[in-house]
């Protein structure tokens, strides 16, 4: 690791730590030229399969949109933070575990929709009610009586 110093190559790992939720490793690093010390942080690389959009487009998957559809259709919801986590880790997981390279938006929208399902009624029906572009209100009512089910 070079020292963010005085560019030395040669550095020394004094100390290493897992963060509480082991998702990085922190490591306490000190160079053997001008004995200064640093921090580098390690964290697993991971690729998610880019999405395709309805108009053929390809964009990079962005963990942050995932957030924004579920606060958005969540607000005012009782739904803690945590449980959101949860539900956006396992659809997260699942898009790893597919292998694939490309998915389609709509089935990260179906996948979001299952979840908001468990979660919550009312969030899930505003979901679908804009991610299914309903047209008529036949639409809505038909989905406010699967959901009644």
């Amino acid at each position: 690791m070079k020292c963010p110093f005085c560019g030395h190559l040669e550095t020394q790992v004094v100390e290493t730590r897992i963060s509480e939720d082991a998702d990085f490793i922190r490591r306490r690093r000190q160079c053997g030229h001008c004995e200064k010390r640093f921090t580098t942080y390690e964290r697993p690389e991971v690729n998610f399969p880019t999405v395709v959009k309805k108009d053929g487009r390809r964009v990079d998957y962005i963990p942050a949109k995932l957030h924004a559809s579920f606060a958005l259709a969540l607000r005012k919801r009782p739904v803690s933070m945590e449980q959101v986590d949860s539900a956006i880790e396992r659809i997260e997981e699942k898009l790893l575990n597919l292998g694939a390279r490309e998915i389609q938006a709509q089935k990260i929208g179906e996948m979001v929709m299952r979840e908001l399902k468990k979660l919550d009624k009312v969030a899930y029906i505003r979901f679908a009610s804009v991610y299914r572009s309903f047209e008529d209100i036949d639409d809505f009512r038909a989905l406010v009586d699967e959901v009644r089910r």
